[in-house]
């Protein structure tokens, strides 16, 4: 399934970082995947399959996730955008197209506002703008605020169709399969992860955000409430919204549908101003 990624690890900041590069067309700008909370990187491969096979993606587990190390101190949103801009400068990239999942849509959000030269278009998947977001049901954020269902693969099954909604109430296989890719990087690197969103909100400088963005959401999200992703694209100036029937994890269960949407997306450019020659009214007199 990954046969065609090429992993690394490398060291910033004194901290590993797990990385995986699928190579593409150097026509196309590479696409930068910021994962959800405890999210390692293999947990969006099915979504990577769906795209196009000439498009360059660029994967990693944060610090305290997957198979990078745990943080002696935690970070914070300003300071994860500043290392994932170090790490593209490690592995070589000038400028990238920017996807951000859940909590990593918080970071692309970041990410996209420090380095606006080094993101040329934005996709917020499933996210908020922090702090301000409308809340889902208390039982879904308790379930949320602990690392268990990444710890017992047997609870995340147990726990999956309550707190991912969509598909994962009508399949109970999606939730076997999606357990059987985490890789845990422990307690204390998702407790980090929660403390780098914590007080966190972008509401006040989201239309500061200048690059092109495609705002994705299901219409049966019981973690990010549909509210919070038109408020997102309501506040972003150059934004477009679109709904996916189904729950929060839609990129991976409906990723043959939004696959295509996400394509069509990074593919578009601006059309120039056309500029009428001034000899045009001249020719006319004639």
């Amino acid at each position: 399934m990954s046969s065609a990624f090429v992993f690394r690890t490398i060291v910033l900041d004194q901290q590993t970082i797990r990385t995986a590069v699928r190579p593409g067309s150097p026509d196309r700008v590479p696409l930068l995947i910021f994962n959800g909370i405890g999210a390692n990187l293999e947990l969006v491969m099915p979504f990577v399959n769906a795209l196009d096979k000439d498009q360059e993606i660029i994967a990693f587990d944060v610090p305290g996730v997957g198979g990078s190390s745990t943080p002696s101190i935690p970070y914070r949103f300003p300071g994860l955008a500043k290392l994932a801009a170090r790490m593209l400068d490690y592995l070589d990239y000038g400028q990238v197209n920017a996807i951000g999942v859940s909590w990593g849509g918080a970071l692309a959000q970041q990410f996209a506002r420090d380095y606006p030269e080094r993101c040329k278009k934005l996709v917020l998947a499933a996210t908020s703008a922090g702090a301000v977001m409308i809340p889902g049901k208390p039982k879904v954020l308790w379930r949320m605020a602990s690392p268990r269902r990444y710890l017992q693969p047997s609870y995340g099954v147990h726990i999956a169709a309550d707190i991912y909604g969509g598909a994962f109430r009508r399949d109970p296989k999606l939730a076997l399969s999606h357990a059987s890719k985490v890789r845990s990087g422990g307690k204390l690197g998702y407790y980090w992860q929660l403390f780098a969103g914590m007080g966190w909100t972008s509401i006040h400088w989201l239309h500061k955000i200048r690059q092109p963005t495609l705002v994705l959401a299901g219409d049966d999200d019981p973690i990010i409430p549909l509210l919070n992703m038109r408020l997102l694209a309501w506040r972003i100036p150059n934004s477009e919204l679109h709904v996916i029937d189904d729950g929060h994890l839609f990129l991976v269960t409906r990723a043959e549908v939004v696959a295509p949407i996400i394509m069509k997306f990074l593919a578009k450019e601006r059309q120039p101003a056309i500029m009428h020659p001034q000899n045009v009214t001249a020719r006319g007199q004639h």
